[in-house]
């Protein structure tokens, strides 16, 4: 939704992060888009007594502005606490200042929520972030229009809670395929196209009254004005879907969140097999996710981009092998990049794209899985300018027009 740049913003967002037996790497990137809209969040040890061992992701894709992305990035993770996961937390926290007063006795251990607690608090914190941000002032006057999907996923020692509310995604790669996948939430979707005519609304041109593309969000509260519905009964809804599933420490790999910047270009299976085969060349998960925006960016895509990989025990780890099958591609890449650049005749020297495009007629082996060409294009441009240094290349322009 919105206008687009006369070239990408490349310029990234990175952090990573470990503790609770998981590493975690992100990346963000505006790219075509005039405004980043995406926000995220990553917090290792959840901060709650008794929740040390709990940890939380979520990818947040804004549109019409970024304000309830933000928000949500800062404040939704404390609503589900507070609604749920807090209230085993409380229980414990205020037995410990009780037993504090007493010199005799050892405050008892708080006691963790069960699955159904997590689950119901997961959807009331949804439910009540969505009704504090329509009090604010610019959201509740129309100054301001913006709402935002929202996907996670809350880890315990025990469970995998993902979570979603909108076109935003989660997989789950297990046992080296993908075992789990959340659900857009699409308003052609016949449940989605059912609440939206009950609410007197339509599903035009695969849209919300022919305008918003996704039937669940948080904020978009032009959506959520009709009289005698409830919430969860609105043109758009906030309402996530929560699957639970219990964790298998000896196959569980990774867990990857994006938002559908990502996925306009890559299924799941490809976005997977593609971070396995660079999980296989490179631990460093910042560098991983980054490969994937500048991938997904060279595939074609024109959105706001954001990954947040989660890293379990089982995942691949850096083979010898691939690190070596990696250099080789690479090395051939850039000696058939001379190659071209030497034999240009009177025609003069081929543009990149000219380059991208003869390259994508070679039968050439070992490209990542997923990835394909594209994922390679950053070592095809660096060799490319060394020897080319001095023509002026549209870059990330017009050669995306026309993805190879």
């Amino acid at each position: 939704m919105g206008a687009f740049l006369d070239k990408p913003k490349t310029e990234k967002y990175n952090s990573h992060g470990e503790g609770n037996g998981l590493r975690y790497g992100l990346s963000s990137m505006q790219g075509w888009r005039v405004e980043m809209e995406d926000a995220h969040t990553a917090v290792v040890g959840l901060p709650a007594p008794g929740l040390a061992e709990w940890s939380f992701f979520a990818v947040y894709d804004g549109h019409a502005g970024s304000r309830v992305a933000n928000y949500c990035s800062k404040h939704l993770l404390e609503h589900i606490i507070s609604a749920s996961l807090g209230s085993a937390g409380t229980q414990g926290l205020q037995s410990s200042q009780a037993g504090s007063d007493s010199s005799t006795s050892e405050p008892p251990a708080p006691v963790p929520p069960t699955v159904e607690a997590v689950k119901t608090g997961i959807r009331t914190g949804f439910l009540r972030i969505d009704e504090h941000m329509r009090s604010f002032s610019d959201l509740r006057n129309g100054m301001d229009r913006s709402g935002s999907t929202a996907v996670g996923i809350l880890l315990s020692p025990d469970h995998l809670f993902f979570i979603n509310c909108g076109d935003s995604r989660a997989v789950l790669y297990r046992n080296s395929h993908v075992c789990f996948s959340t659900l857009d939430h699409k308003p052609c979707n016949p449940r989605e196209k059912e609440r939206i005519q009950n609410a007197g609304g339509s599903v035009m041109i695969q849209r919300v009254n022919g305008s918003l593309a996704v039937s669940r969000a948080l904020g978009d509260y032009d959506y959520k004005c009709v009289d005698g519905k409830g919430p969860t009964e609105q043109l758009v809804s906030p309402e996530p879907e929560v699957f639970e599933m219990v964790r298998a420490p000896e196959q569980d790999q990774f867990v990857v969140l994006a938002c559908d910047g990502i996925w306009d270009v890559m299924s799941n299976e490809e976005l997977c097999e593609f971070i396995k085969s660079r999980l296989e060349v490179s631990d460093d998960l910042e560098r991983v996710c980054n490969e994937v925006v500048d991938t997904c960016l060279h595939k074609g895509s024109r959105d706001n981009m954001s990954v947040v990989l989660v890293c379990l025990p089982s995942a691949p780890k850096v083979s010898e092998e691939a690190v070596r099958k990696d250099a080789e591609l690479n090395k051939y890449l850039e000696s058939r990049v001379e190659e071209m650049l030497s034999r240009s005749g009177e025609e003069g020297i081929p543009d990149l794209v000219t380059v991208m495009r003869n390259l994508s007629t070679d039968s050439i082996p070992n490209l990542p899985p997923g990835g394909g060409l594209a994922s390679k294009r950053s070592v095809i441009e660096a060799v490319y300018q060394r020897l080319n240094p001095h023509r002026e290349e549209d870059g990330n322009g017009a050669e995306l027009e026309d993805p190879w």
